[in-house]
């Protein structure tokens, strides 16, 4: 494994075995399949008794390399990755899960999440509990009752709410469950999963890990006898990583740790800034300290993250004012990138979902979702004042 501190793995981890013609940058491989002319080490390839590749559904060099990569980043024994983020949460969870089996998680899952617990996975008649995410002994008895799987999002999508994976991973094994921790807003710069004690760590690398909203892709990191079992699936079903698509995911996560350091300035600035505005009515983001749940962040996070959100009073009238008048930030259902992203959980988050059933998850429909780039902070800060001038001339906020 790549030695070295963050920035040093970040641009070196996974990337020397796979260069080729005395290239410095990893290659990448659209071949389909590997061929081989001698039968013998063709047999031991296919068979995993000897390092190769034999079809392009199964592995990649390019996509090697980016799995490798993240697999160094979280600290893993071995990382599959998938072509999306939702690929990556469902080939794992209908990998661990049969009828009868029943998970625990959390209510404040990103919609897609939760569309899989509410949805999909009682059709499999496996038996779904979701608990308030921040009620720690509510989680703990559930768990305790018994369950297969103890899955968490943390800081979750949109509302940045946190659990207290040290704790929730505790009872988790002391139960027989696997535990599994979505990371993608925290990225393994500002939280270590595997280091608290979680089986596996998933992240949707189309968001931070690659940064510039150019490629999609999923990735799992955790123990060998999990992560395995979880390839054999991918690799059978075959939601595949694209060769192009690994290779734009590596090249972002060179920068990872540069761009992470200037989003989380970026996203608490503004989350202090947005403070002072009287037609914002509620803030979240964990690294504030009035965010209920700030002492378990600032415990199991190296830095806050990115990301935030902020209810405005006025409601959907006032995010159809304000939105469209940002000018540094795209309007657009994404997060993670080098650019601001701003959109309304109605149509990002939570599309999938009802008005009722993100009421009930605690998203108000006033909920704007702000996923701070590295762009000048005073340039973000000039954007958001210029475009709540605007609104306030156009709608008169109801408090």
């Amino acid at each position: 494994m790549t030695q070295g501190k963050f920035s040093t793995r970040s641009i070196w981890a996974g990337e020397k075995d796979q260069l080729a013609f005395g290239a410095t940058q990893v290659p990448v491989v659209h071949s389909v399949s590997f061929g081989y002319e001698d039968m013998d080490e063709w047999y031991e390839v296919a068979t995993g008794k000897k390092k190769g590749h034999i079809y392009g559904r199964n592995t990649n060099p390019t996509v090697e390399a980016f799995e490798d990569k993240i697999k160094n980043l979280e600290g893993g024994e071995a990382a599959t990755s998938f072509s999306t983020g939702m690929a990556a949460i469902s080939n794992t969870l209908t990998t661990f899960l049969t009828p009868g089996d029943r998970i625990v998680s959390i209510k404040d899952t990103y919609g897609g999440t939760n569309k899989i617990f509410t949805e999909f996975l009682p059709k499999m008649n496996v038996d779904v509990e979701l608990c308030e995410t921040a009620n720690h002994e509510v989680l703990e008895a559930e768990v305790e009752k018994g369950c297969k799987i103890l899955y968490l999002e943390t800081p979750t999508n949109p509302t940045v709410k946190i659990t207290d994976i040290e704790r929730m991973a505790k009872v988790g094994k002391a139960n027989g469950a696997i535990v599994i921790v979505d990371n993608t807003f925290a990225t393994p710069v500002n939280q270590n999963p595997l280091d608290l004690g979680v089986d596996l760590v998933i992240h949707s690398a189309t968001k931070f890990l690659g940064g510039h909203a150019d490629a999609l892709g999923g990735a799992l990191v955790g123990s060998r006898e999990l992560v395995e079992q979880v390839y054999h699936y991918r690799e059978i079903n075959g939601a595949t990583l694209d060769p192009m698509s690994a290779y734009l995911l590596l090249r972002g996560m060179k920068t990872l740790k540069l761009r992470i350091d200037q989003q989380n300035k970026n996203a608490h600035d503004i989350a202090e800034y947005l403070k002072t505005f009287d037609i914002v009515e509620d803030v979240f983001y964990p690294g504030l300290e009035e965010h209920v749940n700030y002492d378990i962040a600032k415990k199991q996070m190296h830095g806050f993250g990115g990301m935030l959100s902020f209810s405005v009073k006025g409601g959907v009238e006032t995010v159809r004012e304000f939105i469209p008048a940002l000018q540094f930030a795209n309007k657009a259902a994404n997060l993670g990138a080098v650019e601001t992203i701003v959109g309304p959980s109605r149509t990002t988050s939570h599309v999938e979902c009802t008005p009722e059933e993100r009421a009930a998850m605690g998203i108000p429909e006033g909920l704007i979702r702000y996923s701070a780039g590295i762009e000048d902070i005073e340039d973000l800060k000039a954007d958001l004042k210029q475009a709540f001038e605007k609104v306030e001339q156009k709608v008169s906020p109801k408090s």
